[in-house]
């Protein structure tokens, strides 16, 4: 099954994306590698999702907002192969930072909301290496960033 057969298995509706707000870009091609821009937490209906977790959210709702990471990650990699994501080999790494108190420590179990997601569209090829990092602060106070590399074919 192919990963656009997937993801309309799976019910998904991948969100549109936006430009960046800076001076760089959302994604990058070096060599056979697919580099994406660290991509926020955005609701359904385009709104952040914003707060701290361990304050404001708890780690469900953090899976969730990991989760809407992950879909723009997918967005933009398709974006990135000129809308064919059979050009995709594998998901090599994610990188996720979360907004979260000094005592919140389940950083891992919200960042598996964007793992479990790549893993169900991409399969073994979603299998990838991860970092789970909490930070005091995120862009615009989102809740979740991740940022992926991707192999290509």
């Amino acid at each position: 099954m192919s990963y656009e057969d997937k993801i309309r298995v799976l019910k998904i509706n991948l969100p549109n994306i936006n430009n960046p707000v800076g001076s760089y870009v959302s994604t990058k091609v070096v060599g056979k590698l697919l580099f994406i821009s660290g991509q926020i937490s955005i609701s359904e209906n385009g709104k952040l999702i914003t707060g701290k977790l361990g304050k404001d959210l708890n780690t469900e709702e953090g899976y969730e907002a990991a989760k809407r990471c992950a879909l723009n990650i997918i967005s933009q990699s398709k974006k990135a192969c000129d809308n064919d994501l059979s050009k995709i080999k594998s998901c090599v790494r994610l990188t996720g930072f979360v907004n979260s108190t000094s005592e919140f420590n389940e950083q891992p179990k919200v960042i598996n909301g964007a793992s479990d997601l790549i893993v169900s569209i991409f399969g073994e090829a979603g299998k990838h290496t991860r970092a789970a990092v909490s930070v005091n602060s995120l862009p615009f106070g989102v809740a979740v960033e991740v940022d992926a590399i991707f192999e290509l074919n």
